[in-house]
């Protein structure tokens, strides 16, 4: 294990195994450290790993990983009450729901209303998806996972109030009382980083939004509510795991994540950007390859199966040039 103690002066000498940037091993410390009669380099080196392993633990009771939401991860927007679109007055911008599901753990037809084919309210990238039990099974068991998870008691990982104006980097946050957001939020953390936010009741932001940063993915946020989330022309990320429901208001509100809620979804001039589900991108195939029709340039079978490059024995066509499998 390399430790990062640079060695200096008497302590060079003493270790003589230092790399060429003057890292000491720990290996290095223990051995060389027991030749100098004084203790000097060893007690040095016990000083540090000492705080280094205080610094691991810290950061190690903080860390967590992604609880896996299954099915749910196809939706960008799911209720067990259902999905409503609504026209405002004055209209605002159109509602716009892109890469992913609207559902409801309903099988009523009234129960999604606004969304294509049989409203115009929403437009929806997506499918509309009644009685989704499966993946709101799993959207339950996220919650319940997430609600599981004890909370910090140092006061960095404690929120309370507005979380406006903080810059946070991965962990777990527990918020007491309600959640509000009227500033701007920073999470600041690496690709990989999670950020798991816990409010035992309510989420009101009024105006804020949360910003990633330092190359932080907003998939990787978790917001698991005990009650509601009302974003009023508010700019969020993350899932947002909701206790109750979900309504969005304000002249266009946005979400880059998911809504899930136990209740009722709701989108009044709001946008959602979902994130990549479970079903993912199927691979495409440039021309030749056994690719899905639709996905291979230049060679749909043009409602013909046997026109088809690979499907069915087709003859392959010209990628890109649209006519050419003859």
């Amino acid at each position: 294990m390399r430790a990062n103690a640079r060695c200096t002066g008497r302590e060079r000498r003493i270790m003589n195994n230092c790399d060429g940037d003057g890292i000491a091993t720990l290996q290095g410390c223990s051995r060389r450290g027991r030749k100098n009669h004084r203790g000097d380099a060893i007690n040095s080196c016990q000083k540090y790993f000492s705080a280094s392993l205080l610094a691991l633990l810290t950061q190690a009771a903080f860390a967590q990983s992604a609880p896996p939401l299954g099915g749910a991860s196809n939706f960008a927007a799911l209720g067990g009450a259902g999905v409503t679109c609504t026209s405002p007055n004055p209209p605002l911008p159109a509602v716009t729901i892109s890469g992913g599901d609207v559902g409801s753990l309903l099988a009523d037809p009234s129960s999604v209303t606004g969304f294509p084919p049989t409203g115009t309210l929403c437009s929806l990238s997506g499918t509309v998806q009644l009685g989704a039990t499966a993946a709101f099974d799993d959207f339950l068991a996220a919650y319940n996972t997430l609600a599981g998870i004890s909370c910090p008691t140092d006061a960095a990982h404690t929120l309370s109030g507005d979380l406006g104006g903080k810059v946070l980097k991965p962990g777990v946050y527990c918020i007491s009382g309600t959640g509000l957001l009227t500033g701007q939020l920073t999470l600041n953390g690496g690709a990989n980083g999670i950020w798991i936010f816990k409010a035992a009741s309510d989420l009101t932001p009024i105006g804020g939004s949360v910003v990633m940063a330092g190359g932080g993915n907003a998939c990787n946020v978790y917001w698991q509510l005990g009650s509601a989330a009302s974003f009023d022309n508010t700019d969020f990320v993350g899932n947002v795991l909701a206790g109750s429901a979900i309504t969005f208001t304000g002249d266009g509100s946005s979400l880059v994540g998911r809504a899930l809620a136990k209740t009722n979804v709701t989108l009044t001039g709001a946008n959602i950007a979902a994130c990549e589900g479970s079903k993912g991108k199927g691979k495409c195939n440039q021309g030749v390859g056994n690719g899905p029709e639709g996905c291979d340039p230049g060679n749909s079978n043009q409602g013909d199966p046997f026109r088809s490059n690979d499907e069915l024995g087709g003859v392959p066509g010209n990628p890109g040039r649209k006519g050419d499998n003859k």
